[in-house]
């Protein structure tokens, strides 16, 4: 009896632990439900100028201050959770930034700290939407010719929010804010998107270093917090303005390369088409239509952020101009072609997989066996961009000798997205979120892939 006590007592210290963990996960992923997770901070430095990108999962609110002292523009992200896999301090060599910090400043606020060198003039701050980017907060610092002094714009089709105070939640640790480290009374707010965010990963984000700004509340002479202001309303500040947003042609090229997808040349494939349907779903559902919804999808997403696509096939038709009657090789050859002909950066194909069994699933990554480090590169990263965006299991990343990643000249991958064979994968993949989110997905891959 003594030892079945004794037994009993040591399982429940193995399990008590593990339970913890799992209901803290489970914790986390309730709290961020619906919230933005920002995903990245890009940051390109020039000769006029400084900009830095806060890549969001959805379009985001955000208020914005000054503290002097060292001259530092602060950004509060509402509603959003940090990535752990973002840098918390960037180092930057530029005569416009000393220093970036970002932090989870309290549990519903992300906060961004830009130690600067243009003090209360010269610097921008906006929203910007489209691309392989649902949301995205853009800071220039520098030589901005379109203004003497600091511009925060907002679009003009938003609505005016509610004031909201924010620093209500107690932080950690208090920064070391002098009296004379007033904010200014400018704020800011961007129109929140109606769509949906995508489910987070169910981790929590690493908190910010103690004796940062990002630690706690900045707080004016009088002590008090600062307050959101109706968007675009002037609130008298030196620093204010009811500017429209500068969102231009060169904005949007300015972002492409930071991006790194400006004029890299893509070629996408849809797998199958014409006369092969490819696998059958369960309900009739055809490999085929699939990957050319993504496919089309994709390419939307690319160009829009300066990348040159050429696509196999844009319809449901054959690649080789032999249609139908092309052998195998042929049609797999003829779209090698397409990318070894334009010279491509790289080649994605695009697939569903199948099995005899409606129980598999999950996303796979595949590239030739004997191909480069380039290869493999892109296969895992336009498997995990997909993974993160549509939740699928993950199967890795394999070699293979796929036609059509070994015999173009390029980095090549064929990712099989989901199993068209399992009933739950396919009504996904049928779906218009499911296609948006998939091609999300390999979007980003690409854009990580090339940094």
């Amino acid at each position: 009896m003594k030892r079945i006590l004794f037994l009993l007592s040591v399982i429940a210290v193995m399990v008590l632990p593990m339970a913890g963990v799992s209901a803290a996960a489970s914790d986390f992923s309730e709290r961020v439900s619906g919230m933005a997770e920002i995903t990245a901070v890009r940051v390109n430095s020039g000769s006029d100028k400084i900009r830095i990108v806060v890549d969001a999962s959805k379009p985001v609110r955000y208020t914005t201050m000054t503290l002097k002292n060292p001259d530092r523009v602060i950004v509060d992200i509402q509603g959003a959770w940090l990535s752990a896999k973002v840098k918390r301090e960037i180092s930057v060599s530029s005569r416009f930034v000393n220093d970036i910090r970002i932090g989870q400043f309290n549990k519903n606020t992300v906060r961004l700290v830009v130690e600067n060198k243009v003090g209360s003039s010269n610097y921008k701050i906006f929203p910007l939407r489209g691309g392989t980017v649902p949301g995205r907060v853009v800071l220039d610092f520098g030589n901005l010719s379109d203004s003497s002094k600091a511009v925060i714009a907002v679009p003009d089709v938003q609505k005016k929010p509610t004031p909201s105070t924010q620093g209500t939640t107690s932080p950690v640790t208090q920064p070391s804010v002098k009296p004379s480290d007033s904010p200014s009374s400018s704020n800011a707010t961007s129109a929140p998107a109606a769509k949906p965010a995508t489910k987070p990963e169910s981790k929590p984000a690493a908190k910010p270093s103690a004796g940062e700004d990002i630690d706690g509340p900045a707080k004016d002479a009088a002590g008090t917090g600062t307050q959101t202001a109706d968007a675009g309303k002037d609130t008298g500040s030196s620093n204010q303005s009811n500017a429209q947003p500068v969102i231009t042609d060169d904005t949007d090229a300015d972002i492409a390369a930071l991006t790194g997808l400006k004029g890299r040349k893509i070629t996408i494939d849809a797998g199958h088409g014409g006369n092969d349907s490819g696998a059958i779903g369960p309900t009739g559902v055809m490999e085929k239509s699939v990957t050319l919804r993504i496919a089309n999808e994709l390419r939307r997403l690319l160009v829009a952020e300066g990348a040159t696509v050429y696509m196999t096939r844009t319809t449901d038709t054959e690649v080789s101009p032999k249609g139908a009657n092309a052998s195998d090789i042929e049609e797999l050859q003829a779209r090698c072609d397409v990318a070894n002909n334009t010279k491509s950066d790289i080649f994605v194909s695009i697939h569903m997989d199948s099995f005899s069994s409606s129980a598999a699933k999950g996303t796979t990554g595949y590239y030739y066996s004997l191909g480069s480090q380039r290869s493999r590169d892109l296969a895992d990263k336009v498997r995990q961009g997909v993974i993160d965006q549509i939740g699928t299991q993950s199967r890795g990343t394999q070699s293979s000798n796929f036609y059509v990643v070994k015999h173009t000249d390029m980095p090549a991958t064929l990712v099989e997205v989901a199993f068209i064979s399992n009933p739950q994968e396919e009504q996904l993949l049928n779906s218009e979120e499911g296609i948006q989110k998939a091609a999300q997905g390999i979007a980003d891959g690409i854009a990580d892939y090339f940094g």
